[in-house]
């Protein structure tokens, strides 16, 4: 099997420590930056990952980033579909440009990394895919209709390529954030902090590693009959059956 991992937005946030953690099950990473370039650099000089930039939502830039990283690092054996992008606003106020820009990035980006390396897969007989979707895209959340529909439409995205890939050795599945913390996070005023606090029976929120563990153990062999799976980690704030 391929132990070549691609990470979108994989330099910054819970991207980052997803990295880290494939490094550590001793994958050569390519970690995917759209514009943070210290972050990019920073990422490599920490990690060893090799970093890439691209525009995900770009279908001939992901076609060129995905042979470009063949040809440096070689076959991709493991995907991840992190990179997002929020543009938060009420649906009778928002611009039709933020639901492009939203929906491109999260949604489009899956389709055009999925279609850069689902044909190597399917001949090698082997991959994993795995997309970061979030808890707003079960439950929603006022203000984020883009985002939502987004995130949405992924976990519909990871159950279809699922059946399609299941025969060829391929596992899809998803992965729901709850509230994590992050640099994004960390911004928010204390009050917005405490209350979303109240609202997760853990009581805290969530770490990057845990949601890079879950992608870890999705990655493995261990995890080679789980597949079309959505895996919620939010610390009990959304149970969806």
């Amino acid at each position: 099997m391929s132990k070549v991992a691609v990470v979108t937005g994989g330099t910054r946030g819970i991207g980052l420590s997803i990295t880290k953690a494939l490094i550590a099950e001793g994958y050569q990473v390519a970690a995917l930056y759209h514009g943070n370039e210290e972050a990019a650099q920073k990422c490599a000089a920490e990690t060893g990952a090799k970093v890439f930039k691209a525009d995900v939502a770009d279908f001939a830039q992901c076609q060129k980033t995905v042979a470009d990283i063949e040809a440096a690092l070689g076959p991709v054996g493991v995907l991840v579909n992190n990179a997002g992008i929020t543009k938060d606003g009420m649906l009778h106020k928002m611009p039709e440009d933020n639901w492009h820009a939203v929906i491109e990035t999260n949604l489009t980006s899956c389709f055009n990394m999925c279609r850069a390396v689902i044909e190597g897969m399917r001949a090698r007989q082997f991959g994993r895919i795995i997309n970061i979707s979030s808890i707003n895209g079960q439950k929603g959340q006022l203000g984020q209709c883009n985002y939502s529909a987004a995130k949405a439409g992924m976990l519909g995205f990871t159950r279809a390529l699922a059946l399609e890939s299941a025969a060829k050795g391929i596992t899809v599945n998803a992965i729901c954030p709850g509230y994590i913390a992050t640099d994004m996070t960390s911004a928010m005023p204390q009050e917005v902090l405490d209350s979303i606090i109240r609202q997760i029976p853990a009581a805290r929120m969530g770490k990057p590693e845990e949601i890079a563990d879950m992608v870890a153990f999705l990655a493995s062999d261990k995890a080679a009959f789980i597949t079309g799976s959505t895996m919620t980690v939010n610390g009990g704030q959304y149970i969806a059956a």
